[in-house]
């Protein structure tokens, strides 16, 4: 049995037809065509949801030209795009190795403190 995906405005219950992606280090909203699968940290926009989007100032949008329909697998630049937006945001990447011992306990804006009693 197909699910098919809903908007993710809130209220509209609207079949998808575009993914909505963010670049937060381009400042940049992409909205292409609907992804093959849900991901978390991107929006399933119906039609008019797509067309209407607007970002905060100084953001690019970058816009899939046409009308959205069906996913297809396209090798256009724009789902190239929006795909490597998708993958880039993803947050199954292996974890950073651990600090060798005698490392400074520091990491980020966390540090480790010894033990007051000892």
């Amino acid at each position: 049995m197909s699910s098919v995906r809903k908007c993710s405005r809130t209220g509209c219950l609207q079949p998808a037809v575009a993914t909505l992606t963010y670049a937060y280090s381009d400042s940049t909203a992409v909205v292409g065509p609907l992804a093959t699968a849900s991901e978390p940290h991107s929006y399933d926009l119906c039609e008019e949801h797509a067309l209407r989007l607007t970002a905060p100032k100084g953001w690019e949008v970058v816009r899939h030209e046409g009308s959205f329909g069906e996913p297809d697998h396209s090798d256009d630049e724009l789902t190239a795009l929006a795909e490597a937006v998708r993958e880039a945001g993803r947050s199954d990447r292996p974890a950073p190795p651990p600090e060798p011992e005698g490392a400074s306990g520091r990491r980020g804006h966390l540090r480790v403190l010894p033990d007051p009693i000892s």
